[in-house]
């Protein structure tokens, strides 16, 4: 019977080969946050300071979630943030490491992870952060715009939101546009802080 105790799943994860990504990355880049939690954050992958750092979303993008959950009224330190694939995806150009998609065979192999990740903490709830997230909580390519704004029920007692990722916002080429989209993605984490108070009262 597979573990279920978070320390000794990120130890495990430490020697993950089950892609290449490994061969280039600093190191895996597990999930952090309470056993506890209500809430479990998935994003795609690692950026360039997870990847140094050892954690998730301590970036750029990072800052960005934090952000968003604040005004959305969830406490972060609260929830259990981690990523669909483990190791950092890049391309070397000069000095810099340029991100790169995950590929479906690469989300696959680390979807094992997100799976014992999810008994452990066994959240009230799932938050897909972007496409690569939402293709390993549904297990299949879900696209964000069409299933985005609503729980959706995934069996077993799961209950997940899709969302787009805190990267995409910092991506947009105008003021305009990103607050705009800005705000949608907070309406998005209300959706989920309602949710969580709902379950907890019920509960």
């Amino acid at each position: 019977m597979p573990t279920t105790d978070l320390e000794h799943l990120r130890n495990e994860a430490k020697a993950c080969r089950d892609c290449l990504l490994w061969e280039n990355a600093t190191q895996t880049v597990f999930g952090d946050g309470p056993q506890n939690a209500s809430v479990m954050l998935v994003g795609e992958q690692p950026g360039d300071k997870e990847d140094l750092a050892g954690k998730p979303f301590v970036g750029p993008a990072g800052l960005m979630l934090d952000r968003g959950l604040e005004d959305a009224g969830i406490d972060r330190r609260k929830t259990y943030v981690t990523n669909a694939v483990k190791h950092f995806k890049f391309v070397q150009r000069g000095k810099t490491r340029l991100h790169q998609k995950p590929s479906t065979p690469e989300i696959r192999a680390c979807r094992q992870w997100y799976e014992r990740e999810l008994r452990a903490i066994q959240p009230q709830l799932v938050v897909a952060l972007g496409a690569t997230a939402a293709q390993s909580v549904f297990g299949k390519l879900t696209p964000i715009n069409k299933n985005r704004g609503r729980v959706i029920e995934l069996g077993d007692g799961v209950h997940a939101l899709v969302t787009v990722h805190p990267s995409y916002l910092l991506r947009l080429p105008d003021e305009e546009s990103r607050h705009r989209e800005y705000q949608r993605f907070v309406a998005d984490l209300k959706i989920a802080a309602a949710y969580l108070k709902q379950h907890a009262r019920a509960a």
